[in-house]
């Protein structure tokens, strides 16, 4: 088997392995400012007028990093997520400072909780490197606005406080900049909170700084199982031999893996390129996991594609290659919709009896459906009692569920009680009630 790469761009030859293998080293040598490129990258006049440009997103990429990026083309597909270039004042249709809506969802500083059972803890603020694209790009890079100890402990109350919270991811910034004592502190408050199933953690750490994931990090990691990490690799050209190690050693610690990638134009809009960033992926033990579009945020207007561009990526991958490395492709709906998969559409058409499937290779097959399946009974299955003790927001799942008949926009009965049939109501107080409009809406129409 083809061995993953090594690199080291002459201007770090003479450095001591001791100390290139230092994580520690690697943070304080980060490149930003423009002289630090002379020997590493030729920058263009773009690229130079961005990086002297005042308030633009911070800039740090660690010696190894930059060591992978092709210093005399342009184009490379590591240095255009790195570096900046002017086109990140550009504004564009859509445009929003927080896509996700995550400050909407955020019930205390610093913790996300948008679905029902699981939560986003951001813990920290920093970055080993950071990426121009950036979702939290609002709060991440600035070492001013990293959250209090009061902060969290405000999330790790609320996580106790709420029992139906079973999985909870950390991510920020990257937890694992965070020094060893406070990480562990984090992971073992966690574990004492009863109804949390899993930990995880999202980190590209291991892709800008892999020397980070030492065995005595992973020694501890292993205190906290079960405990799942992603990492974030969006090109081939991103692994390395020192990744496969660093995602060796964390796999033979019983982590895990997965990787969540993001679509960029002109850096990974390719399914060949796809194709074998996957490929490399599983030959590391990482499971691809999700395919992002790019977020709707500030600066990262043209690294954007068409939602259809990542249909047809997947179209590419999709008996193209494993089934386990083929990711879900997803739209992070802007306005905190959460994830919606996208996908080729593999079903033609259907029937009472009888559904129509085409293959990846457009061979078109029927398959019959059961005429005679017993219909599982939820009033009598122990499971789908307890679940419906649960809170949360069931969506459309709770229709076929049996919940409700039907999901209403806000405001929606009262919109459609015109003129009549209003005051008709407005002489029964029960009707109100049952309709779930209160005593504030009333006094609202009477104004």
């Amino acid at each position: 088997m083809k061995p993953f790469p090594s690199k080291r761009v002459p201007k770090f030859k003479d450095v001591p392995d001791e100390q290139w293998k230092d994580w520690r080293w690697q943070l304080s040598h980060r490149l930003n400012a423009i002289e630090d490129f002379n020997g590493v990258i030729n920058l263009t006049d773009n690229e130079r007028r961005a990086l002297g440009e005042h308030g633009l997103f911070r800039v740090d990429i660690t010696p190894y990093f930059a060591s992978l990026i092709d210093g005399e083309d342009p184009s490379d597909p590591i240095r255009r997520q790195v570096i900046p270039t002017y086109k990140e004042i550009s504004t564009f249709t859509g445009m929003m400072e927080d896509s996700l809506s995550e400050d909407a969802h955020s019930p205390v500083p610093g913790l996300v909780h948008r679905y029902p059972d699981r939560a986003l803890m951001l813990v920290t603020t920093q970055c080993a490197s950071y990426c121009r694209y950036c979702t939290r790009g609002r709060i991440v890079g600035d070492p001013s606005a990293t959250f209090s100890r009061d902060e969290l402990n405000a999330q790790i109350e609320y996580l106790k406080r709420t029992p139906q919270i079973r999985d909870v991811l950390l991510s920020g910034g990257d937890p694992l900049v965070l020094a060893p004592k406070v990480l562990k502190n984090i992971l073992t408050r966690l574990r004492e909170i009863d109804h949390l199933e899993i930990v995880r953690i999202g980190s590209r750490v291991p892709v800008f700084m892999p020397m980070r994931v030492t065995d005595e990090l992973c020694e501890m990691l292993k205190e906290f199982h079960p405990l799942w990490i992603n990492i974030h690799v969006n090109h081939p050209n991103e692994i390395t031999q020192e990744l496969a190690e660093a995602c060796a050693k964390m796999a033979d610690a019983g982590i895990p893996l997965g990787n969540q990638s993001v679509l960029l134009a002109g850096i990974n809009d390719c399914v060949h390129i796809q194709r074998k960033l996957v490929q490399d992926l599983v030959r590391m033990r990482v499971r691809p996991y999700y395919l992002y579009i790019c977020d709707l945020v500030e600066g990262a207007g043209h690294f954007r594609t068409p939602v259809s561009k990542g249909i047809e990526i997947i179209e590419g991958l999709r008996g193209h290659t494993s089934g386990f490395a083929v990711p879900t492709f997803v739209v992070d709906a802007p306005g905190g919709g959460g994830k919606i998969p996208v996908m080729p559409n593999y079903l033609i058409s259907s029937s009472d009896h009888k559904v129509v499937l085409r293959n990846y290779e457009g061979f078109i097959s029927t398959y019959e459906e059961p005429l005679d399946y017993a219909v599982h009974d939820s009033k009598t299955c122990k499971y789908c009692q307890s679940k419906r003790t649960e809170v949360g927001q069931s969506g459309v799942f709770g229709l076929l569920d049996g919940e409700s008949m039907g999901i209403k926009p806000e405001g929606f009965d009262r919109l459609h009680m015109r003129e009549g049939a209003l005051h008709r109501l407005r002489a029964d107080q029960d009707k109100w009630k049952a309709l779930g409009i209160g005593e504030e809406s009333q006094k609202d129409e009477d104004q």
